[in-house]
């Protein structure tokens, strides 16, 4: 049985417990995500799920850009995080020590996360107070084409709120029936 070096306050059943075993899901994530991860939602998954403590994981990252294994790089005023060869290699052996279900929750978790936050640039929405209520705009563009523009009336912030996550969880299926009911 491994000891156990790593606040455990936050975590779940079966998440993390070791600082060893928290670096290595930050690389093994990062090594097998199409696209790299900021900071803040390699955090956010790892909350989000319960895999390590908030504050364990946010030392392992550090730890692990100080010694030159994560490399974070700038794009479009963001910044990713990024592994050296040498690290993606280490992380490609040593996935097993992982347990699977720890790998399927971060990974899963990930991929929603930047599909959210590639609709969130994608689409745009906004929620403004009117009189009685709240007036909920949703634009769906395609570069500089504008190919759908709605805006719904809301009676509170709660529903208006509900209706933007509704949109971001399949912008493209609403498109996709309005475009039927109105050819239909």
């Amino acid at each position: 049985m491994t000891d156990y070096d790593a606040f455990s306050a936050g975590v779940s059943d079966g998440g993390l417990r070791t600082r060893q075993g928290i670096k290595l899901l930050i690389c093994y994530m990062l090594e097998n995500l199409e696209k790299p991860l900021t900071k803040e939602q390699l955090n956010e998954v790892i909350q989000e799920q319960g895999l390590a403590n908030y504050f364990e994981g946010n030392q392992a990252l550090d730890d692990l850009i100080t010694a030159g294994t994560v490399i974070v790089e700038k794009e479009d005023d963001r910044e990713f995080l990024v592994l050296t060869p040498e690290a993606r290699e280490a992380s490609k052996e040593l996935e097993s020590e992982l347990p699977r279900t720890v790998r399927e929750k971060a990974i899963n978790a990930a991929v929603r996360l930047q599909i959210k936050a590639r609709r969130l640039r994608e689409n745009k929405i906004e929620i403004e107070k009117t009189g009685s209520g709240y007036h909920v705009s949703f634009t769906m563009a395609d570069k500089d084409e504008v190919l759908l523009s709605l805006k719904v009336y809301c009676a509170d912030i709660t529903q208006a709120q509900s209706l933007k996550q509704g949109f971001l969880k399949d912008p493209v299926g609403i498109y996709s029936a309005i475009i039927a009911a109105l050819t239909a």
